[in-house]
């Protein structure tokens, strides 16, 4: 295999955006496993005082997550969400925010975002780590993405994940979110926001299986949960899409029925996370590692589709909403492609 290295030469400017793709990368990376290993050598090692405090902060996470579900209200400490770090992060791709229409802070609402890709990368750096460009397009709108919920048992990564505007994807947090007060007079809207948009990757685990470059393969039909949810919320629904999601990692082939697809079905089954391999390019050249490489990363945010609220949604009306949410992706896909996407002749939408 012949490696194509990155050439000497190369502006200052592309250095720190390397630099800061790396080091978010390789921090989550060891902070993801690494937490627990802390957690279990204190427990075994640690001296009294070190197991006393660490069983202590480990009912307070177990807790905590119980009774609040880990939601932090507001935005949080903006510096966490932006800073130079990730700005450099968002301009490594480049990842950029497209606005199609109004969303008037007077009310909640889903983004049903799409498609998940390996990282998700899109709607994570526009709405949790560099937040700047969407409360500029969209002022008075909360920007929180909605993630696996045992994520927020995980050690450390936990506090991390909050400060980015993270949010658990289960049924209580959403319902907490989504039926927020809308008054600017209540007092969890005195840091000038009224609305709580929360982004949701509806495809999960099963869509990041089917990421490759070039493919856009949603997984939508059974997937009725977050219409249901909008309906007993009364939130509005707004369709995304990320273009170029899908190009900036590949993986292991695993075409279905294949040992690697099985074995990935059998984890995901039991863990709720798909194991993948991502294949990308390196810090020092463009044929192989784990860093993404560099694609434009465009989400358009389109128009948000109204429902009317009743604590019990009618199948009929929860297919009728599920529908349009389909056909809208689908005209946004058509309408967008030719801009956003390279060679966009060959790439064809695949709703499953």
């Amino acid at each position: 295999m012949k490696i194509e290295w990155a050439p000497i030469e190369v502006p200052m400017e592309r250095r720190r955006q390397t630099f800061a793709m790396a080091f978010f990368i390789l921090s989550c990376l060891i902070l993801s496993f690494g937490s627990y290993i802390l957690v279990a050598a204190l427990l075994i090692y640690g001296g009294l005082m070190w197991r006393t405090l660490m069983v202590i902060y480990l009912v307070y996470v177990f807790v905590d997550h119980r009774r609040t579900h880990s939601i932090m209200d507001g935005n949080g400490w903006r510096i966490n969400r932006n800073n130079w770090l990730f700005r450099h992060y968002r301009d490594y791709f480049p990842v950029q925010l497209v606005k199609t229409a109004e969303l008037p802070p007077n009310k909640n609402y889903i983004l049903a975002s799409f498609p998940h890709g390996i990282l998700g990368t899109g709607i994570s750096i526009n709405m949790g780590l560099d937040i700047s460009k969407w409360v500029e397009l969209f002022p008075q709108v909360r920007p929180k993405v909605a993630t696996l919920d045992q994520n927020f048992l995980t050690p450390i990564v936990r506090g991390l994940l909050r400060s980015w505007g993270l949010v658990s994807v289960s049924k209580e947090a959403l319902v907490y979110l989504l039926t927020k007060s809308n008054d600017p007079k209540h007092k969890d809207n005195r840091d000038g926001f009224t609305s709580n948009a929360v982004a949701i990757l509806v495809g999960g685990a099963q869509e990041a299986l089917d990421s490759h470059p070039g493919k856009y393969i949603l997984t939508l039909k059974n997937r009725k949960g977050f219409v249901k949810m909008a309906i007993r919320t009364g939130s509005s629904i707004v369709p995304t899409f990320s273009f170029g999601e899908v190009d900036i990692l590949d993986q292991v082939a695993n075409p279905p029925n294949s040992l690697v697809r099985r074995i990935q079905d059998f984890v995901k089954k039991i863990t709720g996370i798909s194991p993948m391999i991502p294949l990308g390019r390196g810090i020092f050249n463009y044929t192989f590692g784990i860093l993404p490489n560099r694609r434009r990363i465009v989400q358009v945010v389109g128009s948000p589709i109204d429902v009317v609220k009743t604590e019990r949604p009618d199948p009929e009306y929860v297919d009728k909403i599920h529908k349009q949410v389909i056909e809208d992706l689908e005209k946004m896909f058509a309408q967008y492609k030719d801009q956003y996407i390279p060679n966009s002749k060959q790439s064809k939408l695949i709703v499953h």
